[in-house]
């Protein structure tokens, strides 16, 4: 259970924001419905995640292999279950999924998938990036594409961190 109640939808406050959040989402899911208690914080999070989920040149599969990698990392099994079906959607196979854990002990990512994944790692883990790390990414990808892939990482980072500090999970009651 969330350590805060969740917003209520139907204060007047948030009325406009709650439409758009379920326009663009389709539902207010629980990230949002905890945000609601700060609408301009909440504004500003969906402005900002419609654009690294939605805006992006990234290939859906690599921005999803990022988010579940950094679920695993940080242990944000929400976000993890929020993104699984939309991994699988955008073309990463239930085994890619399965063996993110150990991802540098299998042969099921191809080059740019394991450079996104160390540069994923070496974010999430180390914050600073070395130049070996960063080196390869910039050999596969655009530096458009280097912009986007490090704004994702740093994006679900945060996501994962409020989501796990204030203890949000799938199966929490909605208000």
């Amino acid at each position: 259970m969330a350590r805060l109640p969740y917003a209520d939808l139907s204060n007047p406050a948030c009325s406009q924001l709650v439409k758009q959040i379920i326009a663009e989402r389709g539902s207010v899911l629980h990230l949002y419905q905890m945000l609601l208690h700060s609408p301009p914080i909440a504004r500003g999070w969906l402005t900002h995640l419609t654009a690294i989920r939605q805006q992006s040149s990234l290939p859906g599969s690599i921005r999803e292999l990022i988010i579940m990698r950094i679920a695993h990392l940080n242990r944000a099994p929400y976000e993890a279950h929020q993104h699984a079906p939309i991994a699988l959607a955008e073309g990463l196979s239930q085994q890619q999924l399965d063996a993110l854990e150990n991802w540098n002990d299998t042969d099921l990512f191809d080059e740019r998938q394991r450079a996104v994944l160390t540069y994923t790692d070496s974010m999430t883990l180390n914050v600073q990036v070395s130049d070996d790390v960063f080196n390869a990414i910039t050999t596969l990808f655009t530096p458009a594409e280097v912009v986007e892939l490090t704004a994702t990482i740093a994006t679900y980072n945060m996501v994962s961190r409020f989501l796990e500090a204030l203890q949000i999970h799938s199966d929490d009651p909605r208000v």
